[in-house]
């Protein structure tokens, strides 16, 4: 009997969770090719620009799947699944600390204030946001459930958008012809 009352929250969102992981798990070995192309861009850039912009996505889809596996475990309690995805939401608040400090430093690039929003306020908010969710889903799971869901969707987004505003900067701008010796 209480195996059930913990199982119905979280049954109803099993297909959500498992098309959203999916897509997380496939967009993460996605990223894996993508920066395996950029390796052999002409002018190399520094690791410390991949780790500030690149890495990131690759945590983002991470995190994403982490939610869903998570959601879609067997609990035999819903504090157990909050446990994991209030720590989900800690790494996460933690590791956009981590953003900030290698945007900062790195010298390949520098930030516009749409790379603040996408790179740091957003996931930020997402993080603390799936935090906030964790520690009201024992108490309050069904409405929890949009707000983690919600949260699990955007930080796909997140990682979507970053990884698209990164590969047109290294078409636009990494992969320009030089100019020919007649037009120096």
């Amino acid at each position: 009997m209480m195996q059930g009352a913990v199982a119905s929250p979280l049954t109803a969102w099993g297909n959500f969770y498992v098309i959203v992981g999916t897509a997380a798990a496939t967009l993460t070995g996605l990223m894996f090719v993508v920066l395996t192309l950029i390796a052999g861009v002409r002018s190399p850039r520094s690791s410390g620009s991949i780790a500030a912009f690149g890495t990131p996505n690759v945590v983002h889809f991470c995190a994403a799947l982490l939610v869903a596996a998570t959601l879609n475990a067997p609990w035999q309690a819903l504090w157990n699944a909050s446990l994991v995805l209030g720590l989900c939401g800690l790494g996460g608040v933690v590791y956009v600390a981590i953003i900030v400090r290698r945007a900062r430093y790195q010298t390949s690039y520098e930030l516009v204030i749409e790379d603040w929003v996408w790179h740091v306020i957003i996931p930020f908010a997402s993080y603390t946001a799936l935090m906030t969710a964790a520690l009201l889903f024992p108490v309050n799971p069904t409405p929890t459930l949009f707000c983690i869901g919600a949260v699990t969707l955007l930080l796909v987004f997140i990682g979507i958008h970053n990884a698209w505003d990164t590969l047109t900067y290294v078409a636009t701008e990494l992969y320009k012809p030089e100019p020919s010796s007649q037009e120096k």
